[in-house]
């Protein structure tokens, strides 16, 4: 379709040195055509050169001292991509690799996800080039107020929302919210989500995207397989926040996780992984996962993550970074006989090896879809900090996982409304895209 390209040439034109920008933004478009033919009036009314265009970027400086009194320098960023919904909402991110591109990208991700969960958020990111590995907490502390003291001028429970992402857990989001707090002189509880306990946070917040991962693969296996998790062999890459918890429900729900890894390597453990011992490095010492080899009988580590793609089993579940998958990736997956690829992390899968996953006939889930659950909780922990109102652990799950199972409905009615049944790529984007579209019309050119 001429709109689409004309669109996508435009974004190329506008933004070429955003790789990663560029490559959501083009599969998502791809992807549009059926909508975009049911529906001219998003062509005359520019909904794709909108869409594609952040509504504000934020770029500033971050100084702070490290503990032993010299002076270090970052960038912060905040995108502000669409508001058509709600408030700006999308995580931060702390992490060397942050740049415009990767945040624009994970920004314009953003505001299908959201849509996707039928809350009343709209798509943001943001985040720095600062690594808190290695920090100590009043380094750490020193680097959030700073970066704070910029941001509370950007955000607010009713204009933009930011929560946790790579490198930002609930040590960080204390101090954040702990420096707004003071600049601004109120309690304003649902600025921040990923709280702790103690202060606004829901419970079942840090479980919440790795659940929800498995809660939408589930629900995908039964209604696609007449399956379930019960007796398949999971891998399940990464071994952050997102990956301890769907190993953690994919292991409830019947499955055996076999490998898991960081970014220098992997571990294979055919017992299926202890998570107690898993939880206990990370979470606690936060130690490298080779260490783990180290601790349990049976497991075996190997240098280099992309190696885990080579490990059999019937369920893949990318939960670590982007582009972590690539056609060598995907040849393997379909070569062990694989059943499919469920996305935790955003855009971990490259277009090219989604495609040829696709071609196959796996299964494959999209992250806009299959992850949302770490923003839907966020959204349910706005509700709670609104209400004034704390809601138990298993509400909270029993709400997530109706969230979850409601996003695999609504996107595979969409694949089936545009002639590609079972197509959840193109049905996570077509449904999350005329949501949107619809608002923005509604509200005339702003």
């Amino acid at each position: 379709m001429s709109y689409i390209q004309d669109a996508i040439a435009s974004v190329k034109r506008r933004n070429a040195a955003e790789p990663e920008f560029f490559q959501a933004v083009s599969e998502v478009l791809d992807t549009l055509a059926p909508a975009l033919e049911r529906n001219p009036k998003y062509q005359k009314h520019a909904i794709l050169e909108r869409i594609t265009e952040p509504e504000r970027q934020i770029l500033f400086r971050v100084p702070w001292q490290d503990d032993q009194g010299n002076y270090r320098i970052n960038r912060g960023y905040r995108i502000e991509f669409n508001s058509a919904i709600g408030p700006y909402k999308g995580g931060l991110r702390f992490h060397p690799s942050v740049n415009l591109s990767i945040l624009k990208f994970l920004g314009f991700e953003q505001i299908f996800k959201n849509s996707l969960t039928t809350l009343p958020m709209g798509g943001g990111k943001g985040g720095s080039d600062f690594d808190p590995k290695g920090k100590s907490d009043a380094e750490v502390m020193r680097f959030c107020q700073s970066f704070m003291s910029e941001l509370y001028r950007h955000v607010g429970q009713f204009t933009d929302v930011p929560a946790g992402d790579i490198g930002v857990g609930g040590r960080e989001i204390g101090y954040l919210f702990g420096e707004y707090k003071r600049i601004t002189n109120r309690f304003d509880g649902g600025v921040l989500t990923g709280k702790g306990l103690s202060y606004g946070g829901s419970l079942a917040r840090p479980q919440a995207t790795g659940y929800g991962l498995c809660y939408f693969t589930q629900e995908y296996l039964k209604s696609v397989r007449g399956d379930s998790f019960a007796g398949k062999v999971c891998v399940i890459s990464g071994s952050g926040n997102v990956a301890q918890y769907a190993a953690e429900k994919a292991t409830q729900l019947g499955g055996k996780v076999v490998a898991m890894c960081d970014s220098a390597g992997y571990i294979y453990d055919p017992n299926g992984v202890n998570l107690e011992v898993l939880f206990d490095l990370k979470q606690r010492q936060r130690a490298r996962i080779s260490e783990y080899a180290k601790l349990v009988p049976g497991s075996e580590y190997h240098p280099g993550c992309r190696g885990i793609w080579s490990v059999k089993a019937d369920l893949y579940m990318p939960c670590a970074t982007q582009n972590e998958i690539d056609v060598a990736e995907a040849e393997q997956i379909i070569a062990n006989g694989g059943i499919g690829v469920f996305e935790g992390a955003n855009m971990p899968t490259t277009l090219a090896a989604t495609e040829m996953i696709q071609k196959a006939g796996l299964l494959f889930s999209p992250g806009k879809a299959s992850n949302a659950g770490g923003v839907a909780t966020s959204g349910l922990e706005m509700t709670q900090n609104s209400e004034r109102l704390s809601w138990s652990f298993d509400e909270v799950d029993g709400k997530l996982k109706g969230i979850m199972e409601g996003i695999f409905h609504n996107a595979y009615e969409a694949s089936q409304a545009v002639g590609q049944e079972g197509n959840m790529v193109v049905g996570a984007n077509v449904a999350g895209f005329l949501k949107v579209a619809e608002a923005m019309l509604a509200q005339g050119v702003v």
